[in-house]
């Protein structure tokens, strides 16, 4: 799986959204890099719906297990910039993360638009 595209920006806790091109060739859009308490995480992409109470709630959409949702963390991060001694970063690996010098030619900086933004 690779980063698709991103778009990086400060948008309250949101630091960028990105599209992930999977293995089999399916694009999946709406993947989020927030700014948690602990750090930044990837955030899967989710819908608004009705809980059981009949208020408004956020539903992802995309499920995926721990060792896929770790091995795109790492991409995503990665390809976001953060490097491994920033120390803003959830993993709970100590495994060395690449910056994006190293790996930048698969990120395709296209312009997002309204359409995009998964919020």
């Amino acid at each position: 799986m690779k980063v698709e595209r991103i778009n990086k920006g400060t948008w309250g806790k949101l630091r960028a959204y990105f599209d992930l091109r999977t293995s089999d060739g399916f694009v999946i859009k709406g993947f989020k890099i927030v700014e948690g308490i602990n750090g930044l995480f990837v955030s899967m992409p989710s819908q608004k719906g009705t809980n059981k109470e009949g208020g408004e709630e956020w539903f992802d959409t995309v499920w995926a297990d721990k060792e896929v949702k770790d091995e795109l963390e790492k991409i995503a991060i990665r390809e976001y910039g953060q490097d491994s001694s920033g120390g803003s970063q959830s993993f709970n690996n100590n495994e060395d993360i690449q910056t994006p010098e190293n790996n930048t030619q698969d990120v395709k900086n296209e312009e997002f638009n309204d359409d995009d933004i998964p919020f």
